[in-house]
């Protein structure tokens, strides 16, 4: 399955941030619900800080989908 690329503007996003712009949770408090659970995964590894800083090159993968993020052009 190909990623789903996510532009970011500067150098990074945190993994909250990044997954309500992506539009697979409505809020912060989803997103951080989700992320505490161990529901979110970035480089294939489980994470469950909210404010990971994940930066072009990472990939994040949340309910069964891949987003590669990728600095915007």
């Amino acid at each position: 399955m190909t990623p789903i690329e996510i532009p970011i503007a500067g150098e990074s996003i945190r993994l909250g941030q990044l997954l309500k712009f992506a539009s697979v949770v409505e809020d912060g408090a989803d997103a951080r619900a989700v992320i505490e659970a161990g529901e979110v995964e970035v480089n294939g590894e489980v994470d469950t800080r909210r404010g990971r800083q994940v930066r072009p090159g990472d990939t994040v993968t949340y309910a069964g989908e891949t987003f590669a993020v990728v600095a915007e052009s």
